[in-house]
């Protein structure tokens, strides 16, 4: 007579492949939010981390003309840098010291003056005020757009200053009085 022997317990091998391809996809994910998160993608301070110009503390606004001013349109709309770039010259803003690219493939909700120093956010903030309802936030990732030493604040365009811009519906645009 042969020796019977019971069948040893353990794991299922396709019961381990599921386990390993749900652990493989949970890293996955880490790995693609911890990504994002380093890149600035996502914002996990709640949407905090850039003051409105008008909650900045302590420091007042001031128009500097001797700014470089780069506007760049994060919107669908075109022709938005020239009429930015119209309200800067207006404010003494010389016209080769503003400049910018209407053309954007990406879009951007709150329209942002974006300053290099600490010593550049009163000037950051005098072009927020000539904007009205512009933003201001200090970040480096413009520094290296200006290709000489003279200081340079970058103006992203979002959908909050286009909406402000629109043109008035014309005549066949309105409803008839009833």
């Amino acid at each position: 007579m042969g020796a019977h022997r019971a069948e040893q317990p353990g794991i299922n091998g396709l019961v381990a492949l599921l386990w390993s391809a749900a652990a493989a996809l949970v890293l996955i994910a880490v790995g693609i939010f911890i990504s994002l998160v380093l890149m600035g993608r996502i914002d996990l301070g709640g949407g905090a981390g850039a003051p409105v110009a008008t909650q900045t503390p302590g420091v007042l606004a001031k128009i500097d003309t001797s700014y470089q001013v780069l506007i760049l349109n994060a919107t669908p709309q075109t022709g938005v840098v020239d009429q930015v770039r119209q309200k800067l010259i207006d404010q003494g803003w010389a016209g080769a010291d503003v400049f910018g690219s209407d053309n954007s493939s990406t879009s951007f909700d709150k329209t942002t003056v974006f300053y290099v120093k600490k010593e550049d956010e009163a000037a950051a903030l005098g072009v927020a005020e000539v904007l009205g309802g512009a933003e201001i936030e200090q970040n480096d990732h413009y520094a290296s757009s200006n290709g000489n030493d003279r200081p340079q604040l970058t103006v992203v365009v979002g959908k909050n200053l286009v909406g402000t811009n629109s043109p008035a519906p014309s005549a066949g645009d309105e409803t008839p009085a009833g």
